[in-house]
């Protein structure tokens, strides 16, 4: 005798769908795409605070996740609240999928935020920078123009600097805004005809043309120590604008532990090799309470910069990005939303769909 399948109720019904909806977002969130939003300044004006953009996990291959037991659709706390939504009590080893290409000089990567120690390595917040140097390279900054195997390094066409710009007489927002410049890319000093701006070499030619500028000087450092600059600023007297050179480790490459490699290269060893027990004793590097002459690197690291030159927190100041913190590559904006606008001006119609370089 068979019996008749009883009617799902419509409660069930939005139960199902909702489940079904979570899974597949979850997947594709963690296989395919993952939406990103550019929160700050330090890609401008390659990219824009506001901009709304997918990142693909295919292009690299899609990384395992080493914390799995995580509320599905959250990053670090549960929506709305300061409720961790993830438990730490398991944690797999690093693998990753097959992708379709390596990360490549110059690409723009969102990776995990590596000094963020306090989380496991997949849940740090989401960064966003361009890969300026791979595994082998040499990188230098010179009167703050980047050196890549001592060849000037890819100058974006949107990059910015910092500049000092005095004028005739105050300016107010209006003349800013004729030339694209936003009210976080330029500040006031103490003299009311004397302003701080972030812009790009196209903006700065147009502001030397304007009669009501009487100079404009680049704000580049002089030799000397910035404090928190990577690796130490008390031994390596670098800064945002004189860096360098130094050579980014790869997987397999050995090299020489002399003091000055133990400066260049212990944190990131005693960080993210995955080594139990690393110490730094002055100039020695110890692992396992044994002095070390030489180390051969594990993983792949990169030098992340952002295009805002003067105005991005990147590896000057903390260093290399190890391949298990690579979350994906930048692929194509899908919306734009300018903070400084209103209603259906907010909307940046023509980087809609655009493409990232």
């Amino acid at each position: 005798m068979s019996t008749k399948k009883q009617k799902k109720s419509a409660a069930r019904e939005w139960v199902d769908a909702l489940v079904f909806a979570v899974v597949a977002a979850s997947l594709i969130r963690w296989l395919l795409l993952e939406p990103f939003t550019i929160p700050t300044a330090s890609m401008e004006k390659s990219l824009l605070v506001g901009d709304f953009l997918f990142v693909s996990k295919m292009h690299y291959g899609t990384r395992i996740p080493k914390t799995p037991l995580q509320v599905p659709l959250t990053h670090q706390k549960i929506w709305g609240t300061e409720i961790p939504s993830y438990s730490d009590a398991i944690q797999l080893p690093y693998y990753r999928l097959p992708g379709f290409s390596e990360v490549k000089r110059n690409d723009v990567v969102v990776f995990n935020y590596p000094v963020e120690f306090q989380y496991p390595n997949d849940l740090k917040t989401n960064y966003i920078k361009r890969a300026v140097g791979v595994p082998g390279d040499v990188i230098e900054v010179k009167n703050g123009d980047l050196y890549v195997n001592g060849e000037p390094g890819m100058h974006p066409e949107e990059m910015q600097f910092s500049y000092d710009v005095i004028a005739s007489r105050p300016l107010n927002q209006d003349f800013f805004n004729d030339y694209g410049i936003n009210p976080d890319s330029y500040w006031a000093y103490t003299d009311g005809a004397a302003y701080g701006v972030n812009a790009t070499d196209v903006v700065i030619e147009r502001l030397k043309s304007s009669p009501l500028i009487t100079s404009v000087t680049k704000r580049i450092r002089g030799l000397g120590a910035e404090r928190g600059i990577f690796p130490d600023e008390s031994k390596l007297a670098w800064n945002r604008d004189q860096f360098g050179p130094l050579t980014i480790p790869g997987e397999g490459m050995t090299m020489e532990m002399t003091p000055d490699n133990v400066i260049r290269y212990g944190s990131t060893i005693k960080n993210y090799e995955g080594l139990d027990q690393v110490e730094i004793r002055g100039e020695q590097l110890f692992i396992d309470g044994k002095p070390v002459d030489s180390y051969t690197f594990t993983q792949n690291y990169y030098f992340m910069m952002g295009d805002n030159r003067h105005d991005s927190l990147d590896s000057r100041y903390w260093g290399f990005t190890p391949e298990d913190h690579v979350v994906g590559k930048a692929w194509f904006l899908w919306l734009s939303l300018d903070q400084f606008e209103s209603m259906f001006n907010k909307i940046r119609w023509s980087r809609i769909f655009k493409g990232i370089d």
